[in-house]
C-alpha cells in the first residue's frame, strides 16, 4: 500500500512539473509571438509583453532569437536568404536614445562636397540631444554628441559648416581644404549658406563664412 502511495505520488510530481513547464513555454511563444522581426527593442518596451520579462529575454537570447546588442538593448534579426540582416542604424540609434530627435552622419560624407577630402572613416557621429561620448552598439562604435541645434536631414550647406566645424579632425590638410571651401562657397545659394551658418556654426566657423561671404558679395557689385 505505501509502495502504491509512492507510485501515486511520483505520477502526480510528473504530470505538476510537466503542467508547470507547458505553460512556461506557452508563456514564452506568447512573448515571442508579440515581437517582429527586424525590430530593435529595449528591455523596458519588452515588460509590455512579458511578467517575467529578464528570464524570457535570456531564453530567446540563449536559443539566438534575440541578439543583445547594448545592455537592455536587443535585436529580432530578420533572415533573408543570405542569412540574419543587421539592423538599421535608425533603429538603433532611436531605441538606444528613446528619441527621434537625432542626425546620423560621417565624415565620409564631406567628400560628396567635390572640395578635395578623399580619406575614409570608419566612423558614425549622432547629434542628439541627450547623450554625449562613445557607445558600441550591435558591433558598430558610434560617436554621440550633444547638441542644441543640427537638421532634421543632411543638407549640402549643413555639410560645409561641419565640415569646417571639424577642420582640425580631418586627415587633409587645413589650408588647402579652407581654402577649396572658400571657392565652393562661390557657387552656392549665399542665403541658405548663411542660415546654415547661423544654425549650426561654431563662433569660428562663422567668422570663417561671413567672410567669405562678404568677399563673394563685394565681387559681385564690382
Amino acid at each position: 500500500m505505501h509502495e502504491k502511495s509512492i507510485k501515486i505520488l511520483a505520477k502526480w510530481i510528473f504530470f505538476a512539473i510537466f503542467a508547470v513547464e507547458s505553460i512556461i513555454m506557452l508563456k514564452l511563444a506568447e512573448f515571442k509571438k508579440q515581437l517582429k522581426q527586424g525590430s530593435v527593442y529595449r528591455r523596458s518596451e519588452l515588460t509590455a509583453f512579458s511578467n517575467a520579462v529578464d528570464r524570457h529575454v535570456q531564453e530567446l537570447v540563449n536559443e539566438g532569437t534575440l541578439k543583445k546588442l547594448a545592455p537592455g538593448l536587443y535585436y529580432y534579426p530578420h533572415v533573408s536568404v543570405f542569412g540574419e540582416v543587421p539592423p538599421d542604424e535608425e533603429s538603433l540609434v532611436r531605441s538606444f536614445l528613446k528619441d527621434d530627435e537625432f542626425l546620423i552622419t560621417s565624415p565620409n560624407d564631406y567628400n560628396s562636397l567635390g572640395i578635395g577630402t578623399s580619406q575614409l572613416y570608419n566612423k558614425k557621429i549622432v547629434y542628439n540631444h541627450k547623450r554625449h561620448g562613445e557607445f558600441k552598439l550591435g558591433g558598430k562604435m558610434f560617436f554621440f554628441h550633444a547638441k542644441h541645434r543640427f537638421p532634421k536631414k543632411i543638407t549640402t550647406e549643413f555639410l560645409l559648416v561641419d565640415l569646417v566645424n571639424n577642420i582640425d579632425m580631418l586627415a587633409e590638410d587645413p589650408d588647402t581644404i579652407l581654402k577649396n571651401v572658400s571657392i565652393k562657397v562661390r557657387s552656392m545659394d549665399s542665403k541658405k549658406l548663411l542660415k546654415a551658418v547661423n544654425e549650426f556654426g561654431s563662433v569660428k566657423t562663422k567668422r570663417f563664412f561671413k567672410k567669405n561671404l562678404l568677399k563673394q558679395k563685394v565681387n559681385h557689385e564690382c
